[in-house]
């Protein structure tokens, strides 16, 4: 049996790099979630969910309830902005999260039933905002992408 040892300070660097990069995932953990952020915002501008399909439109309950109020009729989900304006997220080394902080968004995510919840004044259809689209994927597969380019240089 015999050894070959092949020392190259190029390689040897490279790899030191792509350890360091790797034991620390915060930097990419952040560029995703501000990727992330940005998506989630825009679609709730565009009215979309992560698969691409339109909010459901309001129902005429929630249609005679704002002209009571004489409430302007923007997009569902972007009436006022405050759920685009309260969008946050967070990341650290190993997670990224994306919400917000406004008290309608599970309500807006997942739908309700006035059956469920008494004080509605009619079925909220779900509307889901949070979520990975198939460019969001494609987006953070190419940030960890450039994540591992950028480690492997000097």
């Amino acid at each position: 049996m015999f050894t070959v040892e092949f020392n190259n300070d190029a390689v040897t660097g490279a790899l030191t790099r792509l350890a360091a990069a790797m034991d620390d995932m915060t930097p990419i953990m952040q560029s995703i979630g501000e990727l992330l952020l940005q998506s989630t915002q825009d679609r709730l501008k565009d009215g979309k969910s992560p698969d691409g399909t339109a909010f459901a439109p309001r129902s005429e309950a929630t249609l005679a309830n704002y002209a009571r109020r004489n409430l302007r009729f923007g997009l569902p989900l972007y009436q006022s902005g405050e759920m685009y304006n309260q969008m946050n997220a967070e990341s650290g080394s190993d997670y990224v999260e994306i919400g917000t902080t406004v008290i309608q968004a599970a309500m807006m995510q997942f739908g309700g039933t006035k059956a469920q919840f008494p004080n509605l004044w009619g079925d909220i259809p779900a509307r889901p905002f949070l979520g990975i689209s198939q460019d969001d994927e494609r987006d953070i597969l190419a940030e960890i992408a450039e994540a591992l380019t950028d480690a492997f240089e000097p």
